[in-house]
């Protein structure tokens, strides 16, 4: 029919039978969300995007074989379009920070409420970004004190390296201004005015970061202007 928005199409990925069946009852036909299969391990996962085209994947990232952060990864590198949607029961440093990383737009704990799964998978599906209460600070927290987990050590990452103060080599102290503010969960709006910018300005100088530090979305953008703050 004309004007109805079509349903969010998610597939739901984990090891456990009983935390799919409990996830598929939770969003299937709730708030406009349609599941449409599910897979028990990162490389199902990764077959079944292929095959069903979802729009957002409900992932897990402990799984025996292909991990979720692998299956991210490979979703990522593939060009997928669906948006990954981390339910995790661990938040260490290492899981959180790999799997944004891998491509994961939002990381929520398994006791988070129905309701901010839910509202994590219409945003997801906007291209927008959900985190459970102290997630996106303790990345903040993270680069404040320096420090990198063991699992992301010697990792060969992309973009330009630090300067030796400020910004990093290419990117404009304006520019890091928004980084810096998105990187503390800031919304475009908030930066306008935190910056005495126009919100269009900022949209423009999030897309130089994007493309700047080789990132494709909002949480890549976070993570990496800490890792580089951190470095500085």
């Amino acid at each position: 029919m004309a004007g109805v928005t079509p349903a969010v199409r998610v597939l739901v990925v984990d090891d456990e039978r009983l935390m799919r069946a409990g996830l598929r009852l939770l969003v299937d036909g709730t708030a406009g969300i349609r599941v449409v299969g599910e897979a028990a391990d990162g490389a199902e996962a990764v077959a079944a995007v292929a095959a069903l085209d979802p729009d957002v994947v409900l992932m897990d990232v402990r799984m025996p074989g292909t991990s979720g952060v692998e299956a991210t990864r490979r979703l990522t590198e593939t060009g997928a379009r669906a948006r990954v949607v981390v339910l995790s029961a661990f938040d260490t440093d290492d899981h959180l920070l790999d799997a944004l990383r891998a491509g994961a737009v939002s990381f929520l704990l398994k006791d988070a409420a129905p309701e901010a799964v839910l509202q994590a998978v219409h945003d997801a599906a906007q291209g927008r970004s959900s985190f459970s209460p102290g997630v996106l600070s303790r990345l903040v927290a993270l680069a404040a004190q320096g420090e990198r987990p063991a699992a992301t050590a010697g990792r060969d990452r992309s973009g330009p390296p630090p300067g030796p103060a400020g910004p990093p080599v290419g990117v404009t102290p304006r520019e890091w201004e928004v980084g810096l503010l998105v990187a503390q969960g800031s919304t475009n709006d908030e930066i306008a005015a935190a910056l005495f910018l126009g919100t269009t300005t900022v949209k423009t100088h999030v897309t130089h970061l994007f493309e700047k530090l080789h990132v494709t979305n909002r949480v890549q953008l976070a993570v990496r202007v800490l890792e580089l703050d951190a470095a500085g």
